[in-house]
Parts: structure tokens; sequence; C-alpha cells
């Protein structure tokens, strides 16, 4: 046998393989899309998602390790779910005003912190952008309807005022660091108000969504939304200085 045809053999038989991996897990890609899709912007569609977590899957197939002791279906699915957000991520449609005015909020947010040393209240935030309470609640869900509520999302948006460790650094002063970061996480989501700790809580832990917690605490879902994207803020503003506390 020619090296080309041992070569077309060997693709034809990964192409077997690929398809029969996908239609054995195909109802574990679709679980895992319906149930981010519940969670993400209305813009982002179910194919897509069943499309990056195939991707997903066969990824997984070829890395996989027996050997590590997690079953394939667990270590399947986190890089399933893992495409599923890339992709979305990948696909960012907000304009610049959505960033900017990302940025306006926690700025107006911290100014306020520094001036009176509590939370600001939401009409005291839009008066410091010079806003009324309407546009700024519009700003709220601009960035809401644009951007993936993943908690990763929450503190790496590319509008972030603040530096992330550095995940490269693997030794001893990398990990000091991670350690310091999550640390001031934890303190920032302590110290924000209770109702968005509460909101934070169910959408994080509870993996309820908009809908849900809306149901939960009697209020819109838009309302939720609005409540997600402030606590964001917050915490950017919050994390702005982690590193010299």
């Amino acid at each position: 046998m020619t090296a080309a045809k041992g070569l077309d053999l060997y693709s034809r038989n990964q192409q077997l393989a690929d398809a029969r991996l996908l239609e054995k897990y195909s109802a574990l890609v679709r679980r895992i899309a319906y149930h981010l899709l519940a969670r993400l912007p209305a813009s982002v569609q179910l194919d897509d998602l069943m499309q990056s977590g195939s991707m997903g899957l066969i990824e997984a197939s070829r890395n996989f390790d027996a050997e590590k002791g997690a079953s394939f279906e667990t270590f399947a699915s986190i890089r399933i779910r893992g495409a599923m957000l890339d992709e979305v991520r990948r696909h960012d449609w907000a304009p610049r005003s959505v960033h900017r005015n990302s940025r306006r909020v926690a700025d107006a947010i911290k100014a306020i912190e520094a001036r009176t040393g509590r939370e600001p209240q939401e009409q005291e935030i839009a008066e410091e952008m010079g806003v009324s309470l309407q546009e700024y609640h519009q700003y709220l869900a601009d960035t809401a309807g644009s951007r993936l509520f993943s908690f990763d999302e929450l503190t790496s948006q590319e509008d972030s005022a603040f530096e992330l460790p550095d995940k490269t650094n693997s030794g001893p002063l990398g990990e000091v660091q991670e350690a310091h970061f999550q640390d001031s996480l934890a303190n920032a989501i302590s110290a924000l108000p209770e109702r968005e700790q509460m909101v934070l809580s169910l959408y994080y832990n509870e993996e309820l969504n908009l809908k849900e917690i809306g149901a939960v605490l009697a209020v819109s879902e838009s309302r939720v939304s609005q409540i997600l994207s402030q606590a964001a803020a917050r915490l950017r503003t919050k994390l702005s200085d982690w590193k010299n506390v």
C-alpha cells in the first residue's frame, strides 16, 4: 500500500469513527446546547451551538485519557460546553457604544464610591453619568442583550478595568497571585447589595435562567438582566486594584 492510499484509508476510518461518535453522543450535545441556550442572548442560535459542541466532542475524543480517572462523558461534557462558549465569545456583535457605556457605568460607580464610601443607588449612577434613569436602564439592557453571562465573561470582558492573573505562570508566584485574585473576587461579591448577590447566586450556583429568577424575585426578566449587568459593573469596579489590596 502506498503512503497516499494509507493516508486516505486512515482519513476515511477517522471520518467513520467521528460519525459514530457524533451519533452516540448527539443527545449529550443537544442537552448541553439547550441548557446553555436558556442562559444566552436571543441572537444565539441552537444550530450554531450544536455545531460547535460537536467539534468539542470530537476534540474531547482525541484528547481523552482514561487513566486520569474521569469518565469520557464527564470529560466530553466540559469540552462540549467550552467549545460552545468559545463560539459565542468569538461572535461578539456588540457595537463599540455598548462597550463604551459599560465602562462609563463602571467609572461612575467607582467615582461615587470614592466620594461617599458606600454602594451607589441606581439614580445616583444615572446622575453621575448625566443621563436619565431610563437611559441608564437601557445601557444595562444593551449590555445584557449582547453579552454572555458566564462567570468567565463577568470577569474577563474586554471593557474590564482590571488585569486578570497570568494563567501562563504556573509557578509559586502564579499560584499566590491566583489565590489572591480569588480572595479579592469573593470579597467583592460579598460587598455587593444583597439583591445582586442573590441574583448572582441563583444564576451561577442554582443555574436558574432569567425568567426563573424573575419568578423568584417577582420582577420582570428584563429587570433581572439589568441587575446582572449592574452587578458585573460593580465587580469590575471593585476588582480594579485587586493587586494592590
